[in-house]
Parts: structure tokens; C-alpha cells; sequence
């Protein structure tokens, strides 16, 4: 758990030094940093899925999968958190958070770092090989990278930024405690259908960051769960 907990307090401290940052920016300047931002994150998005969607074959030539699986746990998952009103539920609890501490805009910053943070490959296999092997390479860089962009993020989107060290240690502390299940589960193309579908939610948090919020990004969480249930059918059945 080395791994984990270390990259928890390089989010934690990346969220404290980039509120102490926020104090001095003029707002003229911080919603520059905001629209900058966004757009780091949609790029971050697009290169996520290219990546992941995109091969190149043994002759040269380029094949693309992965697009219909995407489309339906993205429909599919989104159905499901609108009818569990998960962003309704995120939402009331962080309004309380905002009105009894006076903190405006906690849940943009949280939601916006904890898919960051959470969603991607090296999350998953570096809490794989923290909890399996005790190799924390993997989850050190992360949190290295994940310093570095928490500072920039605190700085523009403000403290809720600094409290998503808790999903990171609860989210990544789970995959360690399960590695030995996950490790001969969660691998091959479920990890980069499950990839998949998460930078296509990273890159609806880009826009609501430059567009203050228009995609429901809470509701569409269930879509990353879609392609495990779909892998988990197709192995039952052969």
C-alpha cells in the first residue's frame, strides 16, 4: 500500500501548494488558467483514446476497435446514473459541504481532479503491481505527474482539487487490496476498453471546465463498469 498512500499525499500536498498559489491570481487571470486547462484535459482526453482505439498491424497498415462497445456503455451508463440521480446525490452532499464551510465551487475541482487522477492505465496497474509484487514504480511516476498537474488544477478550480486525494487512496487501494483477482482479470482488452471509456469522460470534464458544467460527467460514471459486466458475460458464456 507504500504506492498508494504516497501518491494520496502528493495529491493532497499538490492541492495545498496550488491554493496558496490561487490566493495571488487575479480573476481576470484565473479564468484564463481555467480555459487553459480545459483544454490540457481534452487533449489529455483525445490522446487517451487514440491511443487506446488505434493498432497498428503486422503490415503497417492501421485498425481502429472499440468504437461500438464505447458508444453502448457510455448510453448505457449514462441511463443508469440518471436514474440513481448520482449527480443529484454528489451535488446535495457537496452543498452542504460548500454552505457549512463556505467553500464555492468544491464539486467542479473534485470531480474534475478525481477522473484525472483516477481514470487511466497507470492507476490500474500500478495498484496492481503495488498490491501484487509491492513494486510501487509505477505508482511513484504517477504521483510525480500527478503532483505537478494538482498544482495547476488547485490553482484554477480551488480546494474541492485537494480533497480528491480520498477517492485516489480509496479507488487505488481497493485494486491493490484485490490484485491477485484483478490481476488475471483486468488485463488485455478490458484494461483498454475500460481506458477507453475513461478519457471519453476526462474530456467531458475538459468542457465543463471551459463551459462551467453542461455534461453531467457523475451521471456517466456507471459507463466505465459497462465493458467488465460485457467481459465478465462473454467469459461465462465460452
Amino acid at each position: 500500500m507504500f504506492g498508494v498512500l504516497f501518491n494520496g499525499v502528493a495529491v493532497l500536498l499538490s492541492g495545498i501548494i496550488g491554493l496558496l498559489i490561487k490566493k495571488g491570481i487575479p480573476k481576470s487571470i484565473d479564468k484564463s488558467i481555467k480555459n487553459a486547462m480545459g483544454i490540457a484535459v481534452i487533449i489529455i482526453a483525445i490522446n487517451g483514446i487514440v491511443s487506446n482505439m488505434i493498432r497498428v498491424g503486422s503490415d503497417g497498415s492501421l485498425h481502429s476497435s472499440g468504437e461500438l462497445l464505447l458508444v453502448v456503455s457510455l448510453a448505457i451508463g449514462t441511463l443508469l446514473g440518471e436514474i440513481l440521480k448520482l449527480e443529484d446525490r454528489l451535488n446535495g452532499l457537496s452543498g452542504k459541504i460548500e454552505s457549512k464551510f463556505h467553500i464555492e465551487g468544491f464539486t467542479n475541482g473534485f470531480v474534475t481532479a478525481s477522473s484525472i487522477y483516477c481514470i487511466g492505465a497507470m492507476a490500474i496497474i500500478g495498484s496492481i503491481n503495488s498490491g501484487l509484487i509491492g513494486d510501487h514504480k509505477i505508482l511513484i511516476t504517477k504521483s510525480i505527474i500527478d503532483f505537478a498537474v494538482g498544482i495547476v488544477l488547485a490553482a484554477s478550480l480551488g480546494i474541492g482539487v485537494m480533497f480528491a486525494f480520498i477517492p485516489v487512496v480509496l479507488y487505488e487501494g481497493s485494486i491493490a487490496l484485490l490484485a491477485g483477482l484483478l490481476s488475471n482479470f483486468l488485463v488485455g482488452d478490458l484494461l483498454i476498453q475500460v481506458c477507453f471509456v475513461g478519457y471519453a469522460l476526462i474530456g467531458c470534464v475538459g468542457l465543463n471546465v471551459m463551459t462551467n458544467n453542461k455534461f453531467k460527467v457523475v451521471n456517466m460514471l456507471p459507463s466505465i463498469f459497462i465493458p467488465v459486466i460485457y467481459y465478465g458475460i462473454l467469459q461465462l458464456l465460452n
